[in-house]
């Protein structure tokens, strides 16, 4: 069991670290190259992989060996692969941790081609799954794979729409965001076989988690104070986009505030000085309580559906925890 936050830390990057290993060698050597090396700068990308890691200690908490389930691990990295390459064509992204985005770095359709490559290789893995019901766990990623798709037209539907509310926004999050982390969970109980029902909440957790998660990404981009954060502080209001924190600040607002928060939108953000104002209005309209209570709430909401779950989740409520938090 894990102990304290070190431990989990430690443990949560020897996964990743295996996670990203096997992921390197998937494109190495394979041809044309004009393919595959796109496809494999996406794969060399780094970072924390804890959706892989999320598969790989529920499965080990279920009985799964890591072994059995990296497939599984690999399979919703590619998936998230696949998402962000695709996503980052649409939103005109030039950059992501701190890296040229595919299309910047090659062109376009070498983008869409890499990322439709990607896809394809989550679903090979499944293929690959010695554990649980295969067609389960295709149904489980492809049902994921339809969230993001609804969850990115949700999401570019709302740059120009009016009226869009706080609830219309978390479906969005449950979509983009939860849709994957949720199947994280469940792919862990298929290959375990523990039943519908377990299978269920473990989605509905992840779902939660999703919540949670995103609405933390939302805060810290205004209040961030870890140089690990590594993006421009109040960027999202910059852009214009629709988060938890805009969509309470605007349902919130009144007088000349509800005027300077209901004029933001996408292409009409705010400038880099107006970003302290804004904040301090949140602040003095309890928005960024409301954001920090609803972390709370969801994150909450996941551990004690975790908690049902037959078997020593401990150390993947811990993780759910982190992962919450944006601390590891």
């Amino acid at each position: 069991m894990i102990a304290d936050a070190a431990e989990l830390r430690a443990r949560t990057t020897l996964l990743a670290d295996a996670v990203s290993d096997q992921l390197s060698a998937l494109a190495s050597g394979r041809t044309p190259a004009a393919l595959y090396v796109p496809v494999n700068y996406v794969l060399s990308k780094g970072g924390k992989c804890f959706r892989p890691v999320l598969v790989l200690m529920a499965s080990e908490a279920l009985g799964v060996s890591i072994e059995r389930a990296m497939p599984l691990a690999l399979a919703v990295e590619l998936v998230h692969g696949f998402s962000l390459v695709h996503d980052d064509i649409m939103d005109h992204a030039d950059s992501r941790r701190g890296r040229p985005t595919v299309h910047v770095k090659y062109d376009t359709d070498t983008a869409i081609l890499a990322g439709d490559t990607l896809l394809n290789m989550a679903m090979a893995m499944v293929a690959q799954v010695r554990t649980g019901d295969m067609r389960a766990h295709l149904k489980c990623l492809t049902r994921a794979v339809t969230g993001l798709c609804e969850g990115q037209a949700l999401d570019k539907q709302f740059e120009t729409a009016t009226g869009v509310r706080t609830a219309d926004y978390l479906q969005m999050v449950d979509l983009k965001t939860g849709a994957l982390i949720a199947a994280c969970l469940e792919l862990a109980g298929i290959a375990a076989d523990v039943g519908s029902r377990v299978q269920a909440r473990l989605r509905s957790a992840g779902i939660s988690l999703g919540r949670a998660f995103q609405i933390q990404d939302d805060l810290l981009d205004l209040v961030a104070e870890d140089v690990r954060w590594g993006k421009v502080i109040g960027g999202d209001l910059m852009e214009g986009k629709k988060t938890f924190l805009l969509l309470e600040a605007q349902r919130r607002s009144a007088g000349s505030e509800r005027a300077f928060f209901h004029r933001i939108h996408q292409g009409a953000g705010l400038r880099a000085d107006q970003i302290d104002y804004a904040r301090a209005q949140m602040e003095s309209m309890g928005v960024l309580q409301a954001s920090r209570d609803a972390i709370a709430r969801h994150t909450e909401k996941a551990l004690a559906l975790l908690e049902s779950v037959p078997g020593s989740l401990v150390e993947v409520r811990r993780l759910a925890q982190s992962m919450a938090a944006r601390v590891w």
